[in-house]
């Protein structure tokens, strides 16, 4: 039963992609190929919509459902790991058409071809968290 606020949480998520067609394999296509600004939209939302939270989050010193404060780490600057990372993800997206989010989504809504999506980027994660020390980061 703790986990159930977890399960609706991801339903109501997994709906709201499927209306805002965020999930949807022509949305991205359009997005990336510059011929639609639907997508876009959700993001930059997305985006404004996160940096309130964060501001407000810091502001009144809010605390996650533990009841602990939620602190956020400083991380150190640089942008070759943000541009290769990014373009390798970029890549997965448009090849997929689907970010980690949808891909879940995707499934839930019966495209059961994208189980070897998620096969694939668990994989990457796996190797990623081998390989982790020897990276750059």
């Amino acid at each position: 039963m703790k986990g159930l606020k977890f399960i609706l949480a991801g339903i109501v998520f997994g709906i709201i992609m499927i209306k805002s067609e965020a999930a949807s394999w022509y949305r991205i296509q359009e997005m990336f190929r510059f011929q639609s600004f639907h997508m876009y939209g959700i993001i930059g939302t997305a985006v404004s919509l996160g940096i309130l939270s964060v501001f407000i989050i810091k502001k009144f010193k809010l605390k996650n459902s533990s009841g602990e404060p939620i602190v956020f780490e400083n991380k150190e600057r640089g942008w070759k790991q943000y541009l290769f990372g990014g373009t390798i993800f970029g890549f997965g997206w448009a090849l997929t058409g689907a970010c980690p989010g949808p891909m879940f989504v995707t499934i839930g809504y019966g495209y059961i071809v994208m189980v070897f999506v998620v096969i694939s980027a668990l994989l990457g994660t796996f190797c990623y968290g081998l390989l982790k020390d020897k990276l750059p980061h």
